[in-house]
């Protein structure tokens, strides 16, 4: 099986990361990967199996040539990005919230929802983490009957912001169980012990 030309936008990133490994563990068919970030993480080096692979400035000329482009460096980029890379003839897969709301741009589950793929105009969007799982345990129940109303709390992860989210709440947990003063930076308030 031929494999695809890829671009990770967000390469450095924990999700950029967690497509790596993802793509290293199901053995997608990859002839060529092409790891990309911002300016300020350029020129490090990654390895994607087993080959080490330097990491390459996201500009418009990054995507000549690339099959699918998998997104998740943040909602600006995607904006700016995207259309970009699908203009090039990418295929956009997006992680961020940018296109979710558009109505042109499919909002996809792969679980509950793949055909909706067929219908992409080059970007295809997923739901934020909260919203998959929700839909992974209502699906069955709509197949079933009619849900009329449901009322819904979440907790959301602060890996969700970042590797400087995971810093500070773990940064604001040491100061707190050390009885100091909190100063948050990430997020406008305390982030540890805040449940």
């Amino acid at each position: 099986m031929p494999g695809y030309r890829l671009a990770i936008v967000g390469a450095t990133g924990l999700v950029g990361q967690e497509f790596i490994k993802i793509l290293e563990q199901r053995r997608f068919p990859i002839e060529s990967i092409r790891l990309l970030t911002s300016d300020r993480s350029a020129g490090k080096k990654l390895f994607v199996s087993h080959q080490e692979t330097l990491v390459e400035e996201t500009t418009p000329e990054s995507f000549k040539d690339i099959d699918i482009a998998l997104f998740s460096a943040g909602t600006e980029v995607s904006r700016h990005f995207s259309p970009i890379a699908s203009y090039s003839g990418a295929v956009v897969v997006d992680n961020s919230s940018a296109f979710r709301m558009d109505p042109h741009v499919p909002l996809v589950v792969p679980e509950i929802n793949p055909e909706d793929i067929r219908h992409h105009k080059g970007i295809i969007a997923n739901p934020n983490c909260s919203t998959i799982q929700m839909v992974m345990a209502l699906y069955p129940l709509h197949k079933a009957s009619t849900i009329e109303r449901i009322i819904v709390t979440t907790f959301q992860s602060v890996s969700g912001t970042g590797a400087a989210a995971i810093d500070e709440l773990t940064t604001q947990s040491k100061q707190l169980l050390d009885g100091q003063a909190v100063a948050p930076h990430v997020y406008p308030h305390q982030i540890a012990f805040n449940a």
